[in-house]
């Protein structure tokens, strides 16, 4: 950073690589609700607790819904991490729904996957679906609370850029 620079590097960064391009969709007429349920659908879907399913997931929900495909895949990939950390609380409460309580420690996962790949398969596979059901459980509503919660900031910055479209009340 010089000091003729008046940003800190950081919101150089935002500014870049997400307020400039949602500014440009803004541009071609995507209205800020769509934008909203974009980034609305693409972090609950990357949160889904399995791993190796966000990109499909993604995929198939914005050709679906009609949505921006980089948009949702940029969400995918930051919340990838977030994702990870999120695995075991979603396998336990998936015990509330009936999966089995197994150590889901690295090594006593690897001792049972060397014991049997197909048993650990339908081991793990059980605590997996618990974790599905408690993320399809909570998903809807951190879809909402997330839509709602970007939608005005989206109008705003629509209106501020001099792109708002009409939108959808």
């Amino acid at each position: 950073m010089t000091p003729a620079d008046p940003q800190p590097p950081l919101s150089g960064f935002w500014q870049r690589r997400v307020l400039t391009p949602i500014i440009r969709q803004f541009r071609q007429g995507i209205t800020p609700e769509k934008i909203a349920l974009t980034l609305a659908l693409g972090t609950v879907l990357a949160l889904f607790p399995v791993l190796g399913c966000t990109t499909a997931l993604c995929t198939a929900a914005a050709i679906k819904l009609r949505l921006n495909q980089p948009i949702i895949q940029l969400v995918n990939g930051l919340f990838g991490g977030v994702q990870l950390l999120l695995l075991l609380p979603f396998y336990r409460a998936g015990e509330w729904f009936g999966a089995p309580h197994l150590s889901l420690s690295i090594p006593q996962l690897a001792e049972r996957f060397q014991a049997g790949p197909w048993r650990f398969v339908r081991e793990f596979g059980v605590i997996a679906l618990g974790g599905v059901a408690a993320w399809a459980v909570i998903a809807p509503f951190a879809a909402g609370l997330i839509y709602y919660g970007l939608r005005r900031p989206l109008q705003a910055l629509a209106a501020r850029n001099g792109t708002a479209a009409p939108s959808a009340r």
